[in-house]
């Protein structure tokens, strides 16, 4: 009997990346509603991507078949 192939465990694909180097990148929270209260360069800095590293990295990279 030949083996199952690994699927791709959706719901991480769609929030997490990786990059060329097979770091695991992710968006911050905290952008999404009660932004009148936060400053423009706080608003600014979570666009941004962030690496994730660690046991969470690693998970991920399972999740995402690497």
């Amino acid at each position: 009997m030949a083996t199952k192939k690994k699927k791709t465990h959706r719901g991480a694909a769609k929030r997490f990346k990786l990059t060329g180097t097979g770091k695991v990148q992710r968006h911050q929270s905290g952008k999404r509603h009660i932004l009148t209260k936060k400053t423009r360069s706080r608003k600014r800095r979570l666009r941004k991507e962030v690496s994730q590293g660690g046991a969470l990295g690693a998970a991920v990279k399972t999740l995402l078949n690497q």
